[in-house]
């Protein structure tokens, strides 16, 4: 006759760990989970309250300030960022009878973020080439000293780019509002620089090989290799470019080269006759941070993956 062996249940904390992850949530996820939570509502909740804002009169945020839901529900505020009301139609809305020519300043940013990115991607891409790939003298030290550049705070170069810009005539012009961040930043030449040093070095040698020269390289084969950091390059500028604020404030005076950062805190800042328009500023906040929040969400995951992928930590 067999004996019956029996085994004694694992008792070690390994064990219980196990089953209590098998069997139920741990209190360290909840706790987590719990803390995630918290940071989404206080990132969502200013964009929340803009639009609140902006869907309620101004005559009823002024008497129920307090309330969650828009106030008087509507969408006057964005008919008076688009031009849809007149001075006395907005007056009696409760606004400020401030004007904003909407249109006029959004053709502004699109213009300025593309000249903008354009020119960066492009020069910093034959500048992140050249210190990747080129060998000539000084190479690491002119590079390092670029880098440098990324310790020094932008509001140090303001000066010296506004006295060039107004020396070369191009005050209140969409072109000096885009030129100091035209060419290159040391952010861009590091960034792409950290991708075409994980290219193999074979590729290149195999097309000069072949009689291709180092110019056809770097546009036949370069480039199309490094369409998605370059890609996502483009999406971080085009972004960068989009919600510049300061600089066009200093050089942007009328209509024509003012962008839409610059005209909504002109919009703000005009002589109100009853009060400010927080229906309509709102508004304006919302309509001129809208498409960079959208492009944003739709190229999160490439802009992730891209900057994982170049080593960048």
């Amino acid at each position: 006759m067999s004996a019956l062996t029996t085994t004694a249940p694992d008792a070690s904390p390994a064990a219980e760990s196990r089953r209590t992850r098998k069997n139920g949530i741990s209190v360290g996820r909840v706790i987590a989970w719990i803390f995630m939570a918290l940071i989404i509502v206080i990132t969502i909740l200013p964009f929340y309250w803009v639009l609140r804002t902006a869907l309620s009169s101004n005559a009823g945020i002024t008497s129920d300030p307090t309330s969650v839901l828009p106030v008087d529900f509507n969408l006057r505020g964005f008919a008076r960022v688009f031009g849809m009301q007149s001075t006395e139609e907005a007056l009696a809305d409760g606004g400020s009878g401030a004007s904003m020519n909407f249109w006029i300043y959004l053709r502004n940013s699109v213009i300025v973020a593309t000249l903008v990115t354009a020119g960066q991607v492009f020069f910093s891409a034959m500048a992140a080439y050249s210190f990747a790939r080129l060998r000539w003298r000084g190479r690491d030290a002119v590079f390092t000293l670029f880098l440098a550049a990324l310790m020094v705070p932008s509001i140090f170069t303001l000066l010296p780019n506004f006295v060039l810009v107004k020396q070369i005539g191009l005050i209140d012009n969409l072109l000096g509002v885009a030129l100091p961040t035209m060419f290159m930043t040391p952010f861009a030449v590091f960034f792409l620089r950290q991708f075409f040093m994980n290219i193999p070095r074979e590729l290149e040698e195999a097309a000069l090989l072949d009689g291709a020269s180092k110019i056809r390289v770097f546009f036949q084969l370069i480039l199309p290799m490094a369409s998605a950091p370059i890609s996502t390059l483009a999406i971080i500028t085009y972004i960068t470019a989009w919600n510049d604020y300061f600089w066009p404030l200093l050089v942007s005076y009328t209509d024509s080269s003012r962008v839409l950062t610059v005209a909504v805190a002109v919009f703000r800042s005009q002589a109100p006759t009853s009060g400010t328009d927080w229906s309509g500023l709102m508004a304006a906040t919302l309509v001129a941070a809208l498409p960079m929040l959208l492009l944003f969400m739709v190229a999160a995951k490439r802009i992730v993956n891209s900057i994982g992928f170049t080593g960048i930590k």
